[in-house]
């Protein structure tokens, strides 16, 4: 599978362009700002209904414009599939696969797997644990349709259950009946999505930690632990335990919405002991491992969106990383970067098809394609 054109339409900075790519490896090259992130970030709309960067659909309209359109034709197995993502101030989002549109978004995920490694990755790592959730779930929904959609009820329920919480503390009444409902929906949903999580990581970890060595060289080890309150006992007991707080509190504080993991470089935190290029080394680990993952549960090699991967990291790890990009066969890669020979010459070897496009605000020019081997 592989994104064979795209089109965009006052996305961003874009107010018109149009893309013809190659099937292996994409190369755009220009200033920061430019615009190279911002193809990416459409490719992404296209396999993920949404943007890698911004949470509201209306910031990704360009200024002084009343809508955006991003269009792509994917080839999958020697067919050609358009799919169409159109905002428009005010109106609910229209996503279209061979202009038929999808009642559910939540139908579209997985259909066209991407991995993306941005450099606003390193949330993962200094944010709180909502972000390590959503890559987790990111993950596990682009494989598992059920995952996804009892991801989707759990949060349903969750907010059903807090809102009940807010109404017992401001109208000084309380239910326990009512409010058990509630518990019972939190519990069996949250046992599913535990134990899938669960299931995930012990799968995933090995994976990366093969790579995360290959990258560092093995000079640390690097580990990942789950935390999550299903793994402490018995969630309906401790649900219960903790009903006091919960009204007090107003909001529910346990349950899988509360999972998390932690990254230990050599036994300690990478947050506060790891260096910017172990913690990029991490990231990029997480990715590509997040890549073979998908690969081996769907059959399909996703795409993969490279977005400024060589700020922060030393020569040595460049060039690891390089060489195990080169030697696996990823399919279709999007890489930006600001300088224009190095991604050509770092694929040299493979005998790789690399197309580069020059950004310069927006505009876009297509360089030589470049054919090695």
């Amino acid at each position: 599978m592989h994104l064979d054109e795209l089109s965009l339409l006052n996305f961003k900075n874009y107010s018109s362009a149009n893309f013809s790519f190659s099937p292996e490896v994409n190369c755009l090259v220009g200033l920061n700002g430019s615009g190279k992130t911002n193809v990416l970030d459409a490719v992404y709309y296209l396999s993920f209904c949404k943007s890698y960067f911004n949470m509201m659909d209306t910031q990704n309209v360009r200024h002084d414009e009343g809508f955006f359109m991003v269009q792509g034709t994917f080839i999958r197995k020697e067919e050609r599939d358009l799919v169409q993502c159109a905002v428009k101030k005010g109106q609910k989002k229209k996503v279209s696969r061979n202009k038929k549109e999808y009642t559910r978004l939540a139908d579209h995920i997985g259909m066209y797997p991407a991995v993306m490694i941005s450099p606003n990755d390193t949330d993962i790592i200094r944010e709180g644990s909502e972000v390590r959730r959503k890559f987790i779930d990111g993950v596990i929904s682009q494989y598992n349709k059920a995952y996804l959609d009892q991801l989707i009820q759990y949060n349903k329920v969750l907010l059903q259950r807090n809102n009940l919480l807010r109404y017992f503390a401001e109208n000084r009444t309380f239910d326990a009946d009512n409010l058990e409902v509630w518990d019972a929906q939190l519990c069996q949903l949250g046992e599913k999505i535990h134990a899938e999580r669960k299931r995930f990581l012990e799968d995933f970890v090995p994976g990366f930690n093969t790579i995360y060595q290959r990258i560092s060289g093995g000079r640390e080890q690097m580990s990942i632990d789950y935390k999550s309150d299903f793994l402490e006992g018995d969630f309906s007991e401790l649900i219960l335990e903790v009903r006091g707080k919960d009204r007090q509190l107003r909001r529910s504080t346990v349950g899988t919405h509360k999972d998390d993991l932690s990254f230990l470089i050599d036994g300690h935190p990478l947050k506060r002991f790891g260096s910017q290029g172990q913690q990029k080394s991490v990231l990029i680990a997480l990715k590509l491992a997040q890549f073979e993952f998908i690969e081996s549960a769907t059959k399909v090699k996703p795409i993969l969106l490279l977005d400024d991967i060589f700020d922060k990291l030393d020569d040595s790890r460049v060039e690891a990383l390089m060489k195990l990009v080169s030697e696996q066969h990823f399919g279709q890669i999007f890489i930006t970067d600001t300088h224009d020979g190095r991604v050509p010459e770092l694929f040299e070897a493979t005998g790789a098809e690399v197309k580069v496009f020059k950004v310069n605000n927006a505009e876009i020019e297509e360089l030589n394609p470049h054919k090695n081997g």
